[in-house]
């Protein structure tokens, strides 16, 4: 298996992060200041998630596409 560059994000570790981020918003406990800080963590968070999703998913199509050529067509 490769090996994973350190900049890679990790998707679940995101998400999980992510996860942490909705609920501390939503428990309503924070100032301005520190919601407008962790919505902004919140949205990095998900443009990388999405960006990992995007290639997975571009990926999973080229070795579809591969398998259609070599006759395993599902």
């Amino acid at each position: 298996m490769a090996k994973k560059s350190t900049k890679e994000v990790n998707l679940e570790n995101s998400l999980e992060k992510l996860e942490g981020i909705v609920s501390e918003l939503e428990s309503g406990k924070l100032g301005l200041d520190d919601s407008l800080k962790l919505f902004e963590e919140g949205v990095d968070l998900y443009k990388n998630c999405r960006n990992v999703l995007v290639k997975a998913e571009k990926k999973i199509k080229i070795l579809s596409e591969d398998l259609k050529e070599e006759g395993f067509e599902s």
